[in-house]
């Protein structure tokens, strides 16, 4: 496990060495967190489409995930959905999909405090009996917030819960990050996810803890595409090592 620890970290420092090098001033990146939620709507005209994938260190299991956000009218409203593929347990598919709407209540994305609940549809297009989904219709709520705390170091805070009803099932989730602007195009991230799930007289929880970099590239038709690798581990409950890749294209459609 020391091995696999030492070369993900020397992966992550040949990819801050990369982007160092090779990333000159430009527009800040933002919204683009790979475990905590951050309270920044899409702008009008603006699409942003998201390719999440982690891998299990211990063994084969892996998660993958597409999300596209779209405005619905300008900033204050957001339509967005996320489909899930997974291995778990020798079995291979699609997982559940979410369908998204968030409010961009307070703030934006220029904004030194910005507040954005969200209320999701869970569909279950995941084989429960395959491991791969809930196998019922839930509801999520969350609650991200996001802050600017100095020039260089922005937080965010998400809390909420997820509800199968008909199974009695239900997880709860409260997240932190910190993220400092190391450069407009070069982040470093440490996210904290606690997550307790309940049911059926049952009751499991963990902590995980994130740490991470992103970087941008911008190009003057407005798109920036914003990849990123972080190397979460488990420090409380049920759990291992593993690594996240993230990939993120984002630019206006008219």
């Amino acid at each position: 496990m020391a091995h696999r620890l030492a070369g993900a970290s020397r992966r992550l420092a040949a990819c801050l060495l990369l982007a160092l090098a090779s990333t000159p001033l430009a527009a800040q990146i933002s919204d683009n967190s790979f475990l905590v939620e951050e309270a920044y709507n899409q702008e009008a005209g603006v699409v942003q489409h998201i390719s999440f994938y982690t891998h299990d260190f211990r063994g084969a299991d892996w998660l993958s995930t597409f999300t596209q956000e779209w405005p619905w009218g300008g900033v204050e409203h957001q339509l967005s959905y996320t489909l899930t593929s997974l291995r778990a347990d020798q079995a291979t598919g699609a997982g559940d999909t979410l369908l998204n709407y968030r409010w961009q209540a307070v703030g934006d994305g220029n904004a030194k405090l910005a507040v954005s609940p969200r209320f999701s549809l869970s569909l279950p297009t995941g084989s429960r009996k395959r491991g791969l989904g809930a196998g019922a219709v839930g509801a999520q709520v969350m609650l991200p917030v996001s802050t600017v705390l100095t020039e260089s170091l922005v937080a965010h805070w998400n809390a909420g819960g997820l509800f199968f009803p008909s199974r009695g099932e239900r997880a709860w989730t409260a997240a932190q990050s910190f993220v400092w602007l190391a450069r407009p195009r070069f982040n470093v991230l440490v996210e904290s996810v606690w997550t307790r799930t309940e049911g059926h007289g049952e009751a499991d929880s963990n902590v995980v803890v994130s740490p991470g970099i992103r970087w941008s590239y911008d190009r003057p038709s407005g798109l920036q595409v914003v990849p990123g690798i972080a190397v979460p581990f488990t420090t409380y409950g049920e759990g291992g090592n593993s690594v996240i890749l993230y990939l993120s294209f984002e630019h206006p459609f008219r």
